[in-house]
């Protein structure tokens, strides 16, 4: 079926833009979005960061002419968004969660494109699973040992963190948990940011940097998995041979650009480019980042 893109009302046509849920084997429910107009194709799989959900990718889909020839799946990793989990989460899981959707879509490969967590979650699961990796999109990937402002708090703080994870995953096992979580939508939250950016109010760092903002959409329990994810050591990256661009913010405001730079040296094929942002590339960014990317991917299938 021929790609037709959205109606004068903004709509996809049905069939194009698909809402999909995984069972998986433990009895979590997974959610995430898969654009396929028609036979499937090549795949890109978008990953969020922490206290995010797949509508982080909701412009980047509308909008990027990989569409024409990609097929484009935006996921919620364990946890957040629609794939509601107070249990355990992790990198190891969120990985075996991405290779349980692309088996069930029949995706033996995927170019895997990831922001902040999500770009630390694509290393691991190129380094645990190479063959299912065509390429990586790393946008400000989290080094341990480049990390700036809270995330470095963070670092120095991952022993109480995680007793704190397991006390709160103990609490949700017997039924003590937030009953109400709200809704997260970046794509509207990214209009809003847009809009104070042109006027005098600047970026509203505090909207996207609170932990008391980002608890109000994600379990506490998950969020300091994310957390305990973040500051956690690398695969090595010299084992890694899947090509990869790296995009990078010049603000730092999580983590040092420089010594971003100098870990990604250890991949094999990594192209780096620095973009005008503190951290939140796909918000203060978008159109710079989209060409990157686009560019890049239609350069990997050449």
């Amino acid at each position: 079926m021929r790609d037709r893109g959205p109606d004068l009302l903004g709509v996809y046509p049905p069939g194009v833009d698909i809402a999909r849920t995984l069972r998986v084997a433990d009895g979590v429910t997974l959610a995430y979005r898969l654009w396929r107009p028609g036979p499937p194709r090549r795949l890109i799989v978008l990953l969020h960061g922490l206290a995010s959900n797949h509508t982080r990718w909701t412009e980047f889909v509308r909008a990027t002419r990989l569409r024409e020839s990609w097929d484009l799946l935006r996921l919620d990793l364990r946890g957040f968004g629609g794939s509601l989990s107070r249990g355990h989460a992790g990198l190891d899981i969120w990985c075996e969660d991405l290779a349980a959707i692309m088996r069930a879509e029949g995706s033996a490969r995927a170019v895997l494109v990831g922001h902040c967590l999500g770009a630390n979650v694509a290393l691991h699961f190129a380094a645990r699973d190479p063959a299912s990796v065509a390429g990586l999109v790393l946008i400000e990937p989290m080094f341990r040992e480049g990390l700036t402002g809270p995330y470095a708090w963070a670092r120095a703080l991952r022993a109480p963190m995680a007793a704190l994870a397991s006390l709160a995953r103990g609490l949700n096992s017997v039924g003590l948990y937030r009953r109400h979580l709200e809704s997260l939508d970046l794509e509207q939250l990214d209009r809003e940011a847009r809009a104070s950016m042109a006027g005098p109010g600047g970026f509203p760092e505090a909207r996207y940097g609170s932990p008391f903002q980002d608890l109000k959409s994600t379990p506490t329990s998950v969020y300091l998995a994310g957390l305990l994810a973040l500051t956690a050591s690398l695969p090595s990256l010299r084992d890694i041979q899947a090509p990869a661009l790296a995009l990078l913010s010049r603000g730092g405001r999580y983590g040092d650009p420089e010594v971003s730079r100098r870990q990604l040296a250890a991949l094999s094929h990594c192209a780096i480019r620095v973009l005008e942002a503190r951290h939140w590339i796909p918000t203060e960014s978008p159109a710079e980042m989209r060409e990157a990317i686009e560019a890049w991917c239609e350069r990997l299938t050449a």
